[in-house]
């Protein structure tokens, strides 16, 4: 059957390949925009092709833009002196969801020379003074927080990571004990 719809399972594999798309759900895909939706399969292309063609990594912090820099590089309401550390442009959009943080952003998607000449450039243009860590935790993230407040010694820099601990209506028999081990060290006053 391959052979007569070499196209149709091309299209199957091109959704297959994109993170969390597994067979089924790729197979559903392609057969939706193939029979049911036309329209949809020509809008997704353009919108893909525009996507590509004009989204870039703003110049200042590496977030997505569509312009050299980024509408939050730009926003002079925001607080340039906090600086929340992501390590992918998409965690900005979650975080900007939540509408808890005002300050601006800066995506460190590689520990390389490049990106810390970036980070200190804008540390100093900017006069940074706190910075919010806002990384997935771990062991290894743990280190690069740590690798990266030596690196920013010399700053007057206060540092500060997302909190860590039991998600809100979890069971605690289905917290992992890395988790209720954070929340325990991290425990507040009530």
């Amino acid at each position: 059957m391959k052979k007569n719809l070499i196209k149709f399972y091309d299209l199957v594999e091109a959704f297959e390949a994109l993170p969390t798309i597994g067979k089924k759900s790729a197979l559903r895909l392609a057969y939706h925009i193939v029979n049911h939706d036309n329209y949809l399969g020509i809008k997704l292309s353009h919108s893909l092709e525009n996507a590509i063609k004009n989204i870039k990594k703003c110049k200042l912090c590496s977030s997505m833009s569509e312009h050299e820099i980024c509408e939050i590089c730009l926003d002079d309401s925001r607080n340039k002196n906090f600086l929340c550390i992501v390590q992918s442009a998409k965690d900005i959009f979650v975080i900007e969801e939540s509408k808890q943080f005002l300050g601006k952003y800066f995506v460190f998607e590689e520990l390389d020379e490049h990106t810390l000449e970036m980070l200190y450039e804008y540390v100093s243009i900017n006069e940074v003074n706190d910075i919010l860590f806002a990384i997935t935790p771990s062991l290894s993230n743990d280190a690069f927080i740590l690798y990266l407040e030596d690196k920013l010694q010399d700053y007057d820099i206060c540092f500060t990571k997302i909190a860590q601990g039991v998600p809100t209506g979890v069971s605690l028999e289905n917290v992992d004990i890395l988790s209720l081990a954070k929340a325990i060290q991290s425990k507040v006053v009530v």
